[in-house]
């Protein structure tokens, strides 16, 4: 076997675990985003099927991040973790609980979209 045909399937290897991390990653977004979703509904966990769902959501949220851990730099991980989560948390806040955000809020949601944004798309560091 050549060098280059081996360097090829390590390369290859190397790309299906980076995607699997980032769908890793997307997983956990989701769990965490669930989780959070359920809070309000528990009523500070004195109802059982929506703390069950916090439960589960979390513990769900953090297996697959431990999992985007293996090939996904910590803090990168979770700056998209948390700018998505975000993001995702208070458009359901909006749809689920018509919580409004003022402008400032927007805006700075805003700015935490455009550094997760320019993290991955410019940053070495994010390891694509």
């Amino acid at each position: 076997m050549s060098a280059g045909i081996g360097n090829e399937g390590d390369r290859g290897r190397l790309a299906r675990g980076m995607s699997a991390s980032w769908a890793y990653l997307a997983v956990a977004i989701l769990a965490e985003v669930l989780g959070t979703s359920f809070l309000k509904a528990s009523e500070g966990f004195t109802r059982f099927w929506p703390s069950l769902m916090v439960v589960c959501g979390y513990g769900a949220a953090f297996y697959f991040l431990s999992l985007t851990l293996r090939s996904i730099p910590v803090g990168v991980a979770y700056a998209v973790w948390s700018g998505v989560g975000i993001v995702l948390i208070a458009l359901i806040g909006w749809l689920a609980y018509g919580q409004r955000l003022d402008l400032a809020a927007l805006g700075g949601m805003g700015l935490i979209v455009l550094g997760v944004i320019i993290l991955n798309l410019y940053s070495t560091t994010a390891g694509h």
